[in-house]
């Protein structure tokens, strides 16, 4: 039952935003830029109990994967300006999101180590 509960509200969160966006472009990607994802997560987490260091974990993961994301983004936007299929935007973007995050897993083992 928790968990249809959680994908309501996380559903109707992602409908009232994409509404948002239909009507107003720009505010509703701003609204969208906003990390709704991880703090429901962080909210949903913390009510079922996981512990402080668990959260800790899953906030410094989100902050990795942050870089690549904006990366995505960015080559979306780049492809769809140049009248790319959105499909093929897209698939770029998340192979651009991919290719950005093993970089950077092979450069932090690298300094790390």
């Amino acid at each position: 039952m928790y968990f249809l509960i959680k994908i309501i509200i996380s559903a109707a969160i992602i409908g009232i935003v994409t509404e948002l966006a239909r009507r107003y472009p720009v505010y509703g990607g701003i609204v969208a830029s906003l990390p709704l994802i991880s703090i429901l997560s962080i909210i949903w987490l913390t009510i079922q109990g996981e512990s402080t260091q668990n959260i800790n974990k899953f906030t410094l993961g989100v902050l990795a994967g942050f870089p690549a994301t904006v990366l995505m983004l960015l080559v979306i936007y780049i492809a769809l300006k140049q009248s790319v299929h959105l499909v093929l935007a897209i698939s770029l973007g998340i192979v651009a999101w991919g290719v950005f995050l093993i970089g950077q897993k092979l450069i932090t083992v690298a300094f790390v180590s």
